[in-house]
């Protein structure tokens, strides 16, 4: 493990002690499931902004080889892991294959598979066991799963006096929603709280990453940081120290539809509760019009979002709100969180992040196209861009042509830049 740890330190600009010595803290998490043969992947403080991008099947588009394609995209694009959120067509044979075709870290959402289960039971979600509920966990863990979610902060008191005192867009996490449906048919507390010690067990076994899951977090700019967000943060960050106390690597997701004004308030927030435990953020989405362009969104809340400490950036695509992602629009999402992530870490001092913008500034006033458009986020767009017109004088674009400034300024002073 130490050669590891030493190749990770070195890739992200710290010592291997402060690496070390995170990880023990459980500020850094590596995620790998014991099973998988891949490079583990460091998430948490005074590391690079990490990118997740979500694809899978849904119960009106399954089709296997599109979500392997999404995946080669993805990754391609610069996804630091993948999580398969498949609620449509054969459960197990998707994710095994999404599991044998990537390279980098997989998460999943096991619940999901549970409802589909009870249904082909001819029963309904509310009526799955607690033993039905463990064995699709472990059954996602057993098949090399590195990370899961999993809604253990939406208890019986985290949604008290929600029947009566609601909210604009209600719960719009899927799991956090079934849980919620569960414990209401039931009258029982939610299982994955209630047998939470049951749950490190199989996660240590497996050496995976709990990510504890924000079911309650809010899906319109009105329900930001509200009474029921916070509930549920307070009940995740005693489930951090339980995760610790039992060695099992855990990270905490967030939200969700949240102002700029609250982001930072929100970090600090799950830093204090959760003990700087590796902060998981779907956007955040900054405003609630933005559908349809909701990748640019989220960009804006993901980049202030790790400027102030958080961890790892979840997607989110054109589609977001609208449909299922198609494979262009898996793509855009992941260029457009990676750009989030590395302007962050510009602002941070993180890695290499600014000697990768001085080698493209360079090439830039070189007039250099060749290794600049080699060096750029999404390379292949901006070469197509660039070559759709041609200027007419030699080593400039259609914007200056003959006017291009840097082109100027090169002859006025006779050196590069």
């Amino acid at each position: 493990m130490s050669g590891i740890y030493q190749q990770i330190a070195k890739k992200e600009g710290v010592s291997v002690k402060y690496l070390t010595q995170s990880i023990k803290q459980g500020r850094i998490v590596l995620l790998k499931n014991r099973l998988r043969r891949i490079r583990p992947l460091a998430v948490g403080e005074g590391l690079t902004a990490k990118v997740n991008a979500n694809i899978g099947t849904s119960p009106d588009v399954a089709d296997l080889k599109i979500e392997l394609k999404k995946l080669s995209v993805a990754v391609q694009a610069g996804a630091d892991t993948v999580m398969d959120l498949s609620t449509g067509g054969d459960i197990d044979k998707i994710r095994r294959a999404i599991i044998k075709h990537s390279t980098v870290p997989i998460g999943t959402v096991p619940i999901y598979q549970v409802a589909i289960e009870a249904r082909k039971k001819r029963k309904s979600f509310v009526r799955a066991s607690a033993d039905e509920i463990f064995e699709v966990i472990e059954r996602h863990l057993a098949d090399g799963v590195d990370f899961v979610t999993v809604h253990c902060g939406v208890t019986r008191d985290s949604i008290k006096g929600m029947d009566r005192k609601g909210r604009v867009c209600g719960v719009v996490s899927r799991g956090g929603s079934m849980m919620i449906e569960w414990m209401q048919y039931s009258k029982k507390e939610n299982p994955l709280y209630e047998y939470y010690d049951r749950l490190l067990d199989i996660a240590g076994e497996y050496e995976a990453t709990l990510s504890l899951g924000d079911g309650l977090r809010p899906g319109a700019i009105a329900d930001a940081t509200d009474e029921y967000q916070i509930r549920e943060l307070m009940i995740i960050g005693e489930l951090v120290k339980r995760a610790r106390d039992a060695k099992v690597k855990v990270m905490v997701e967030g939200p969700g539809h949240i102002p700029i004004n609250e982001i930072e308030a929100n970090i600090m927030l799950e830093k204090n509760v959760c003990d700087g435990a590796p902060f998981y953020v779907l956007g955040p989405l900054v405003t609630d019009i933005g559908a349809g362009y909701d990748h640019i969104v989220a960009a804006i809340g993901g980049a202030l979002a790790a400027y102030h400490g958080a961890d790892f950036l979840c997607y989110v695509t054109p589609s977001e709100h609208l449909g299922l992602p198609n494979v262009e629009e898996v793509k855009d999402g992941v260029i457009a969180t990676k750009l989030a992530g590395h302007a962050a870490d510009i602002a941070r001092g993180i890695g290499n992040a600014r000697q990768i913008d001085l080698e493209v500034s360079r090439a830039r006033y070189d007039l250099n196209w060749k290794k600049m458009l080699k060096l750029l986020a999404a390379p292949d767009k901006a070469e197509r861009i660039y070559k759709r017109s041609r200027s007419k004088m030699k080593d400039t674009c259609t914007m200056c042509g003959e006017f291009c400034a840097m082109r100027k300024t090169r002859e006025v002073f006779g050196r590069s830049g």
